[in-house]
């Protein structure tokens, strides 16, 4: 293959600036005509246009006291110039669309209870804010929350990290703590917190082992000295909700999970001694730099949930 032996430098092309007065000079047929239309000065026009042809190193018009006359070379550049500029306002123009959110694809991964409770909400306001993006929400098992976000298959997660994960990085945007989430008619002492000792002789529903927050309600009920009366092992904290609802056993998870899931006869009461914080956050990949579209979803999460 033949290789050119002085390949063009970034200093020799043509600036925006250049192309623009010679297309200008090219339709317009005088200076002062494509002054008026570039705003510019014809001195100025005059530079640019002297500089285009040295880096081209052919002139592109003859010059009289009276007029510009174009030559074969500027007949020639004329298709590539208007096709250059012609681009890079295609360019121009889809960035600003992308960047102003006036189109788009979101990816967001998010737990069956997320994707049922806090999701629907923040998902009409943004369709209403950018009706030209698309948003693909990938409801997912516990398990495969980090994985879809580590392997790149959505643009963030919203969840809980059960743990420190490397190469994710996460921004909470609810502060939230285990509670016990029980039917009204179900009696705990007095009005406020209650603790995980008085759980015990209450049916509980809960997750199965190696399912979301089961880890975090086991290690606190050890360290409570408490055995808990599991009553129903499920998959899904939404399955555990709707039990709870009807009456066959108490549950533990965050309380805002609660507040956004429609069962109007359920109460949420915080578990202290100990309490565990479970925040809810925007998982991404470290270092990743979320698209416009993206980050404008993930701040109206902020917004709707962040003084809460």
């Amino acid at each position: 293959m033949a290789i050119h032996k002085n390949p063009l430098s970034m200093k020799s092309a043509p600036s925006v600036r250049q192309l623009r007065a010679f297309v200008a000079v090219y339709h317009s047929g005088q200076l002062s005509s494509a002054a008026r239309i570039l705003s510019l000065t014809q001195p100025a026009v005059t530079v640019l246009l002297r500089a285009l042809e040295e880096k081209l190193g052919v002139r592109l018009f003859d010059r009289s006291t009276r007029s510009l006359r174009r030559t074969e070379a500027a007949v020639e550049a004329i298709d590539y110039a208007e096709r250059v500029l012609a681009e890079l306002d295609a360019m121009t123009a889809s960035m600003a669309e992308l960047s102003g959110v006036r189109r788009g694809r979101v990816r967001i991964a998010a737990t069956s209870t997320i994707a049922q409770t806090l999701i629907p909400k923040v998902l009409r306001r943004y369709a209403d804010l950018h009706p030209s993006v698309k948003v693909v929400i990938d409801d997912c098992a516990p398990g495969q929350f980090v994985e879809k976000i580590s392997n790149d298959q959505v643009d963030f997660g919203v969840g809980t990290l059960e743990a420190t994960t490397p190469g994710l990085q996460q921004q909470v945007f609810l502060c939230d703590h285990l509670s016990v989430i029980a039917d009204r008619s179900v009696h705990f002492a007095g009005k406020g917190p209650v603790s995980w000792k008085q759980l015990a002789g209450h049916p509980l529903v809960t997750l199965k082992p190696g399912y979301g927050v089961r880890r975090s309600i086991d290690q606190a009920a050890t360290a409570a000295g408490v055995q808990l009366m599991i009553a129903h092992e499920v998959s899904l904290l939404g399955t555990a909700l709707a039990l709870a609802a009807n009456g066959l056993g108490v549950s533990i998870l965050p309380a805002s999970i609660l507040a956004h899931a429609g069962y109007p006869n359920l109460q949420a009461r915080r578990l202290i001694r100990p309490t565990v914080a479970r925040n809810i956050a925007v998982v991404h990949r470290q270092g990743q730099t979320l698209s416009p579209a993206a980050a404008a979803f993930a701040d109206l999460l902020a917004r709707e949930f962040g003084d809460r």
